[in-house]
């Protein structure tokens, strides 16, 4: 620990000599085997952690408020300042999040803030300093109570922070917002598209919503700001190519609030056609993996609204995948339904993640450490042996490579 502490102190100081912008320090597990025992989260190893310098700061002046509109139609709140520089790069702006953080703040026009760069990425502002405040303070800032791009009434959902337009078909920015969400790599990922592209497409009308792209021909394109033959050629070609993304991406890409690449893919397991996730109930939505009131609930609502059903339907007249791969579908059973197993240990006929691959399309839940709910460990060479002492204590079956195997035969 003392070497750990001794060695982000000195890099805390040495970073400002390095010819890149750094943040912090990732802690690392120095040992492979115990980095294979430890595993991942869906979104990161268990066997790194980040630690993080703390951020320089600054004093500024906040000369305005300004909104912004995303894709789901959140309203985020931006800090207009007169410039200060911070970590190398010049500040003008920072996120105010929402209508709470104003309040907290207690935020005036004019007012000296404290600014730094969260992670020395985001700039945020931290506090006002209340003792430079004289006669030339302006207005309290107050959150809007319509949209900035439309005019619609803002509405806040019970138990969340954002404000929200709800002018989902006609509000710009949620319209392009989806569109470029829908082509970005994770989920279409349509090359030769960008939102600078989108926005001179919408701006043209020759696109309001994502499936307006699949119906654009050559002529429409060519010609057009920045596009030539070349151009058009590429983008109807990406266009093509999309047809062939798997399911769980485009289950992705129509951009339903909370679902996420992970609650994709979870839901293209448990409902393997587009029509079993329009048909599904709330409880059905529930009933899988990772899934709760909240997302289940947003699913639920987005399949209710004819509009979305007219969208995916004019997807599906496009070609694109509402179904689960055929080979895919043959190749899952129900041999672990219910069952959540713990992995643990180094394997030599497959690696890890193919293992967590097998349990899902057999219909079993992987899950990451060992309670009175687990229905087995699947057990390599050198496993945990705090995970073997647990899974002893609690009567917890232990299955070799060999043995699952044989079980999902």
């Amino acid at each position: 620990i003392e070497q750990t502490l001794s060695f982000l102190e000195l890099w805390n100081e040495e970073r400002k000599n390095l010819p890149v912008a750094t943040d912090g320090v990732v802690l690392k597990v120095n040992n492979l085997a115990q980095q294979e025992e430890l595993g991942y989260t869906a979104k990161s190893p268990r066997w790194a952690i980040a630690y993080k310098f703390q951020a320089e700061e600054g004093i500024t002046k906040l000369n305005s408020v300004t909104y912004q509109v995303g894709r789901t139609g959140a309203i985020t709140p931006v800090a207009n300042l007169e410039p200060v520089q911070l970590s190398g790069t010049i500040v003008r702006r920072a996120s105010l999040h929402n209508e709470d953080i104003i309040a907290k703040l207690d935020l005036h026009i004019g007012d000296q803030v404290h600014v730094e760069k969260g992670g020395e990425i985001i700039p945020k502002i931290t506090q006002v300093d209340f003792d430079a405040r004289d006669s030339s303070l302006g207005e309290k800032v107050s959150f809007i109570t319509h949209c900035p791009e439309c005019g619609t009434l803002l509405e806040r959902v019970e138990g969340e922070a954002n404000h929200y337009c709800t002018n989902e078909s006609s509000c710009p920015p949620q319209i392009k917002g989806r569109i470029e969400h829908f082509i970005s790599r994770k989920a279409m990922h349509i090359d030769g598209l960008g939102p600078e592209t989108i926005d001179l497409f919408y701006r043209l009308q020759l696109v309001k919503s994502p499936a307006d792209l699949y119906h654009l021909k050559k002529e429409d394109i060519v010609g057009l700001e920045r596009m030539g033959d070349r151009s058009a050629t590429n983008i109807l070609k990406g266009l093509e190519e999309s047809k062939k993304v798997p399911y769980e991406r485009v289950i992705y890409a129509l951009g339903i609030r909370f679902v996420g690449e992970t609650v994709a893919k979870k839901l293209a397991q448990a409902l393997p056609t587009i029509d079993d996730i329009k048909q599904a109930s709330i409880d059905r939505l529930k009933e899988i993996d990772e899934i709760g009131e909240k997302i289940a609930q947003s699913v639920h609502h987005y399949f209710a609204d004819e509009a979305n059903l007219a969208f995916i339907e004019e997807l599906k007249q496009a070609g694109l995948q509402m179904q689960q791969d055929q080979e895919q579908l043959a190749n899952q059973t129900d041999k672990l339904a219910g069952q959540s197993i713990v992995i643990s240990g180094v394997f030599e006929k497959h690696s890890r993640n193919e293992y967590k691959a097998m349990i899902e399309q057999h219909g079993g839940r992987n899950v990451g450490s060992i309670s009175s709910k687990t229905s087995f460990v699947l057990a390599g060479e050198n496993m945990g042996p705090s995970k073997f002492k647990q899974a002893e204590k609690l009567g917890v079956r232990i299955l070799s490579e060999d043995d699952f195997l044989a079980l999902i035969k």
